[in-house]
């Protein structure tokens, strides 16, 4: 069998290397040069080491190193591989050769230019021609891209950097190419390289190409080429368009109405279409267009043209019908006797004017804000009164309704006449969600009624009448009495509630009661039951006051004019009567001779809740409301009774509430908070103890307050004497509440009325 053969690939010999052990060594006594090493590799001469330098690196005598990829030179460039530091640059050469042509008598040689790059990354060059109009040769990629070798006897080494310069000729592939310039990245990088440049070569013409070019300029074209540039009309007004309302009274038409239309004039290229406006059951058919777009020409004097008469261009019979019964024609450049037909512009557009659209006269009437922002920037038009065309529409029927049959409630019946589907009725659901309870919010009016009776039985019963701002429903609870001999609770079931005086079964929906017809001494009538509102809690009052603008009553301003009108002509008399009133001259008097004295200056016009927002605008706060440890000893008391020690707590949210640590927050802020802690205080306390920890920009230093309020830390001696016991402005189970008003400053009051006496 012998010895087998292994194969090759398994012993490939990289340059360099002194092969495998398989290789033998040199045969015979044959004497070679020292750099060539021949020797057998699986029964096969092969030259081996051909590269391989001796000790040291330096080359064996006679021996040739193959040169490598271009880099830098060593210590002046990147250390990163040549695929990454000249990655997407390439060096680019202008370059020309010659190429001869046989067998033709026109051109002896062809001069081509041509592009030659050269890409850093692994010395391929690409070799590319660039196109020429009609010349009848393949251009393009003339060698594609790869390395390539140098011409012979150098065929075993390739093209790298240095082979490149200005003015100097390059073969690729047996064709010799003159490099002529290069672009300004390639000086610059060779110049990097150390290479020296040459000065720029001259670029010849191609004799034939320039041979011919003579003769097409000195050719004049049979058909003149007439250039039309409308792309910078199409690019600045592109989707630009104006938009006028039109009528046409068509003679025709067995309606006497007119036709409406709508024009559209393109601004682009100057075209127009017209769109009709067909009325519901107008008896006429519908179509997409009433006119097409394009560009609509002025009716001619004379009428319309024939066929053929406007041209672009204009035909000179030259010779006619002599040679050989064919005429010759050619262009007129200058257009003699050319018919040119006027279009319609953007000029002849405004309102009022009539145009002729092939036959119809049709009249502008009106346009669209576009439109008149157009003309009244580019033509200074200012004046875009629209013309009347039609008469006004007649009024729509009042749609009746049925009158309520007394199934359901009205709104439940109504909604089935509205549709043959009946529907449910809707409710205001973005008023219950701004009007509904949050936090200690309760958009809820609370008011003390009796009932209007000359019983003496019901003369003492007390109510508490709620209203319910989210969805305008009343409830009515009667206050439990003992010994009364009458079951208080729940007097009357929540709901809305008919104002009295109402037709039953009509057509138009049933008034119901708001929260205006609620007031201190408004005297209403619940399904038959006559009450008058006596009192109201405090956030009654305050709810009322801080809305003025829908409730009349708690408008200090519209109450002032009322009351300035009724008594600026007895000026004198009303002084006398109020210090009449204050014969200690204190300037302040009680809130039941200050009523008094409103009920008898206006004879009983003002009603309770007016007088008590005029009197509780005067007021004069008591006492212990401006002595700050009077209402601290108070506070803390109160807190002391109710065992209240959640201070750390409380500060710690004040702290977290306080976003931007400044130590101040707004009053309501530490109000909601002291309410969601449930501080067991009055809500008017509460505000005048707030008020007194305010800076100067109405900020309530809250760890003041926390602090003032601990009585574990900070305890404040009680007073023996209480002038004014703590209120709870939801305790109404003993005794009515009294009247937030206590004493009033009338000197002031009567400043604003008559002015300042002198």
């Amino acid at each position: 069998m012998g010895t087998p053969v292994l194969p090759m690939k398994n012993f490939a010999v990289p340059p360099g290397d002194p092969g495998p052990s398989l290789c033998s060594p040199m045969i015979g006594k044959e004497k070679f040069h020292k750099s060539q090493h021949w020797g057998y590799c699986n029964n096969v001469a092969m030259l081996v080491g051909e590269n391989k330098p001796e000790i040291g690196g330096e080359p064996l005598p006679g021996q040739n190193l193959k040169p490598k990829y271009s880099v830098f030179p060593e210590g002046m460039g990147s250390d990163a591989p040549a695929w990454v530091a000249f990655d997407k640059q390439v060096l680019s050469f202008d370059a020309y050769f010659e190429e001869e042509v046989p067998d033709k008598n026109q051109e002896l040689y062809r001069i081509r230019h041509c592009k030659i790059y050269f890409y850093l990354e692994d010395d391929t060059i690409q070799v590319v021609e660039p196109q020429v109009t009609n010349s009848g040769i393949n251009q393009g990629s003339i060698v594609r891209r790869h390395r390539i070798p140098l011409p012979p006897p150098q065929e075993d080494q390739f093209y790298t950097i240095e082979h490149f310069n200005i003015n100097t000729e390059v073969i690729f592939y047996a064709r010799k190419y003159k490099i002529i310039d290069c672009d300004q990245f390639t000086r610059n990088f060779l110049r990097k390289m150390g290479i020296r440049l040459n000065p720029p070569a001259g670029r010849p013409d191609d004799p034939y190409t320039k041979e011919r070019q003579k003769i097409l300029d000195s050719m004049n074209p049979l058909r003149p080429y007439e250039h039309f540039d409308t792309l910078k009309q199409f690019l600045e007004y592109d989707r630009q368009v104006l938009r006028f309302y039109c009528v046409w009274d068509d003679p025709e038409s067995l309606l006497e109405d007119p036709r409406e239309l709508v024009l559209h004039y393109y601004l682009s290229d100057d075209t127009i279409d017209i769109k009709e406006i067909t009325p519901v059951n107008s008896g006429r058919d519908t179509v997409p267009l009433f006119l097409r777009r394009d560009k609509l020409p002025k009716y001619a004097p004379t009428g319309l043209y024939q066929p053929g008469t406007i041209t672009r261009h204009t035909v000179l019979n030259v010779l006619g019908n002599l040679t050989g019964g064919r005429g010759r024609y050619i262009l007129d450049n200058r257009k003699t006797g050319a018919v040119h037909q006027e279009f319609y512009r953007d000029s002849d557009l405004k309102i009022g004017a009539v145009i002729n659209v092939w036959g119809r006269k049709i009249r502008l009437c009106d346009c669209d804000e576009f439109t008149k922002e157009y003309y009244r920037t580019k033509y200074g038009i200012e004046d875009f009164t629209p013309v009347p065309y039609k008469a006004p529409p007649p009024p729509k029927p009042v749609k009746t309704f049925p009158p309520y049959n007394g199934f359901g409630t009205e709104e439940d019946s109504l909604c089935s006449c509205m549709g043959l589907l009946p529907k449910p009725p809707q409710k205001d659901f973005k008023k219950f969600m701004e009007k509904d309870r949050c936090g200690i919010e309760s958009n809820i009016l609370r008011f003390l009624a009796k009932l209007v009776t000359d019983s003496p039985i019901d003369q003492d019963r007390k109510f508490i009448v709620s209203y319910f701002l989210s969805d305008d429903t009343i409830s009515v609870y009667e206050h439990k009495q003992r010994n009364a001999g009458i079951l208080g609770g729940k007097f009357l079931e929540r709901g809305r509630i008919k104002k009295p005086g109402q037709e039953l079964f009509k057509s138009e929906p049933s008034e119901y009661f708001k929260a205006q017809n609620l007031f201190i001494g408004a005297r209403v009538c619940f399904h038959g039951r006559n009450f008058l509102l006596v009192a109201a809690d405090e956030y009654t009052i305050n709810y009322m006051e801080k809305h003025a603008n829908e409730f009349s009553v708690a408008d200090v301003g519209v109450i002032f004019k009322k009351l300035k009108d009724m008594t600026e002509p007895h000026s004198r008399e009303i002084r006398q009567m109020f210090a009449a009133t204050d014969p200690e001259h204190t300037k302040v008097i009680e809130y039941d001779s200050f009523r008094n004295l409103i009920v008898d200056i206006t004879g009983g016009a003002l009603s309770e809740h007016e007088m008590m927002t005029l009197g509780r605008h005067y007021s004069e706060k008591d006492e212990y409301e401006m002595d700050l440890h009077f209402l601290l000893a108070v506070a803390q008391e109160q807190l002391k009774r109710n065992n209240f020690e959640n201070f750390g707590q409380m500060s710690a949210v004040f702290m977290y509430n306080d976003r931007e640590k400044h130590g101040v927050l707004p009053r309501e802020v530490c109000r909601t908070i002291c309410k969601s802690f449930k501080l067991p205080l009055a809500d008017d306390d509460l505000q005048a103890l707030l008020t007194m920890f305010e800076d100067d920009h109405k900020q309530v230093e809250y760890k003041k307050f926390v602090d003032a309020l601990n009585w574990r830390e900070n305890l404040i001696p009680a007073f023996q004497t209480i002038k004014v016991p703590p209120k709870n402005e939801d305790d109404w189970s003993r005794q009515p509440p009294s009247l937030p008003v206590n004493r009033v400053k009338y000197l002031p009051l009567l400043d604003d009325l008559f002015g300042k006496e002198e």
